[in-house]
């Protein structure tokens, strides 16, 4: 069973900038635009078996969407927006349709799980990858950055699941229990601690810790 989260928000990364605490503290913090989100659409046990809501993020062009897109926000009476995202809550019925959902609704100190894509590397061998070893670089070794024997000599194959070299990044991320620094709700920016996932300009999911 799924466990709900009672806050949920859409955002899109900023950068990172150094603030300093109370304490004279230097402190690295990823910059987020978090919302406004706008709720598309709810869910209740009666109609879906679990309570959640559907939240759209970024104004969007009409002519951009397709005709089932244009006419789930015709239907919930919203503007067209670019994202749209599912969490979990207690009670859906809290929510109404076409209502905004804010960077207010995060606190200081609050602890957040934050979502997103990571960067995409391209092809990368075995030690960029998954930390491997090298062997040693003087001139008679020749064996230097490869990988290494992949299999035994009885099946004659590679097994799946083998750490080897292929595409890396590109893949959802999720850094658990980073803290709200400060925000900011009249601009809709939140500055958390460390680093998230993604690119500038990248989407991102932010909830309440599940491990708080």
């Amino acid at each position: 069973m799924l466990r709900s989260v009672k806050k949920g928000l859409l955002a899109r990364k900023i950068g990172m900038t150094q603030v300093f605490s109370e304490d004279g503290q230097a402190m690295a913090v990823t910059v987020l635009e978090a919302g406004p989100c706008v709720v598309t659409k709810k869910r209740t046990p009666e109609n879906d078996g679990y309570n959640g809501i559907q939240v759209g993020f970024s104004g969007v062009k009409d002519k951009k969407l397709n005709r089932p897109d244009r006419g789930q926000f015709t239907k919930a009476d919203v503007k067209p927006l670019r994202w749209l995202r599912e969490f979990r809550v207690e009670d859906a019925e809290q929510y109404e349709i076409g209502q905004e959902i804010s960077a207010g609704l995060f606190q200081e100190g609050d602890l957040v799980d934050v979502t997103g894509i990571s960067k995409g590397k391209g092809f990368a061998g075995g030690i960029k990858r998954h930390n491997f070893h090298r062997g040693p670089m003087k001139h008679g070794s020749k064996y230097h950055r490869r990988s290494g024997s992949l299999g035994a000599k009885g099946p004659a194959r590679v097994f799946k699941g083998r750490k080897m070299p292929g595409r890396l990044g590109g893949k959802k991320v999720t850094v658990q229990k980073l803290t709200v620094f400060k925000v900011y709700p009249e601009k809709n920016i939140l500055l958390v601690t460390g680093a998230v996932p993604g690119p500038r300009n990248g989407l991102l999911s932010i909830k309440n810790s599940v491990k708080a």
